[in-house]
């Protein structure tokens, strides 16, 4: 599996109260939602790219006041064919 580092002041962790992993984790989903949102990812690939399951990512964007159901109808058909 392919990984991508970043470099952030530990000031930043300090302030967020976040250790390495967590905040790893949270940047997993964070840009799982947001590529989501912008309709570069599917919500079943969105979900393994967040590490959760369809079903949790889909109950998850609520958190971030993002829409589910932002999807065109022939996005949704695309999603039922490949879940």
């Amino acid at each position: 599996m392919p990984m991508v580092q970043i470099q952030l002041p530990e000031e930043a962790l300090i302030s967020l109260k976040e250790t390495p992993a967590t905040f790893a984790n949270e940047i997993k989903v964070l840009a799982a939602v947001k590529l989501f949102e912008l309709g570069r990812l599917s919500s079943g690939r969105a979900a393994q790219l967040a590490g959760m399951s369809r079903v949790a990512f889909l109950m998850s964007l609520g958190r971030y006041q993002v829409s589910p159901f932002s999807s065109t109808a022939d996005e949704l058909a695309n999603d039922v064919r490949n879940a």
